[in-house]
């Protein structure tokens, strides 16, 4: 199964507001695995940055001005997502402002249905915990160390790793089930061949005569025995 990690990085909260999307990073999986393909691109906004933003992602109005406008970008961006799934970190937040910037050119938008949002999953499996991708990469254990300032790549990387662990880690794939095939031989190895044993007559088990007279004297020592009544 095809899936599509990605994360956005935008001028402010509210595209209603004319907020707008600045960067957009995203990660292709197979079957829960990476394959290393990567799609990463700066719009330009057509508008100011706001300083509260800029301290969140440390794009500015001047790196962004001679970056491509969203509509020159829009189709290899689809073209890269195909009709996956898309996986995102409080998912309802980007899929807002992609799709407000497919409106703004008269594209269609991304259906919600794609949508899998892995706040309302780490919700689930943590109840009343801190679920943000900084404190989901430290419960799991995510070398997140490059991460200074947010990035819609970098961020996508990581939550690519945090959703994996979020489903169960690397046990839920296949191979795992191989491994242990192949440890349980190892640590249970076959039984070694029986050799042939040659056939023994049976032995005679009744008592000789000086036994049995052995036996009768030493009941009579017996005072009171239980079997006498």
């Amino acid at each position: 199964m095809r899936e599509i990690i990605f994360d956005t990085e935008t001028t402010g909260l509210d595209p209603k507001t004319g907020d707008r999307m600045v960067e957009m990073g995203c990660v292709e999986m197979v079957n829960r695995v990476e394959t290393g393909a990567t799609y990463h691109c700066y719009y330009n906004p057509e508008r100011d940055m706001p300083a509260g933003a800029e301290a969140v992602h440390g794009l500015s109005s001047a790196f962004l001005a001679d970056k491509p406008l969203f509509r020159d970008r829009a189709q290899e961006l689809l073209d890269f997502i195909g009709d996956a799934p898309l996986v995102a970190h409080n998912a309802g937040f980007d899929f807002g402002f992609l799709n407000n910037e497919l409106a703004m050119i008269g594209y269609e938008p991304v259906s919600l249905d794609r949508m899998i949002d892995t706040v309302a999953i780490a919700r689930k499996k943590h109840p009343g915990a801190k679920n943000s991708l900084d404190a989901l990469c430290s419960r799991y254990g995510v070398d997140r160390s490059q991460r200074i300032k947010h990035g819609a790549l970098l961020d996508a990387e990581l939550l690519a790793q945090v959703y994996v662990e979020l489903l169960g880690g690397r046990q839920i794939g296949l191979e795992l089930g191989a491994d242990q095939s192949a440890a349980n031989i190892a640590s249970h190895p076959a039984p070694a061949p029986q050799t042939q044993r040659s056939k023994r007559e049976p032995r005679p088990h009744n008592a000789s005569a000086e036994e049995l007279a052995r036996h009768q004297e030493f009941l009579k020592q017996i005072t009171s025995p239980l079997w006498v009544q």
